[in-house]
């Protein structure tokens, strides 16, 4: 997939909170701002991501990879984007970045969700209705 072809994004002002004592954002909150922005790109497909008793399945993150291209600094606001790369029957795969506000790539990554049962904890499909509402954001998934 194509960095301008992800169907989502969030803007994200980068907290002092969030920065390290080198003065920019400390590595694993890039992932933390990939997530949060997922999970809103979730909430817009209609999964409740922010609330896991509303949800039908959980969602396990199983591998996550990051390159970091170049430094974000405290109140820099970045554009987090994200989108599927990948459905299985019960994993998925999303891409993700972070670009500043001239569009210069900050970081990428990919990241692979399971799907899994609430009761069992064992791997489940997709729900249905996730599946469809991303490939009708995203109908280069279709089967």
């Amino acid at each position: 997939m194509k960095p301008s072809e992800l169907p989502f994004y969030e803007v994200i002002r980068v907290r002092f909170s969030d920065v390290d004592s080198q003065g920019h954002l400390y590595f694993a909150n890039y992932l933390v701002y990939a997530d949060e922005a997922l999970c809103q790109f979730m909430e817009k497909l209609g999964y409740s991501a922010m609330n896991p008793q509303l949800a039908p399945c959980l969602i396990y993150m199983v591998n996550i990879q990051c390159d970091y291209l170049q430094e974000c600094q405290a109140n820099e606001h970045i554009r987090c984007h994200v989108g599927y790369q990948r459905l299985g029957s019960s994993s998925a795969d999303v891409v993700f970045e972070l670009k500043n506000d001239d569009g210069e790539m900050l970081a990428k990554g990919q990241m692979t969700q399971v799907f899994v049962d609430k009761k069992t904890r064992k791997a489940a499909g997709i729900p249905t209705d996730l599946r469809a509402a991303i490939i009708a954001n995203q109908p280069e998934l279709a089967d």
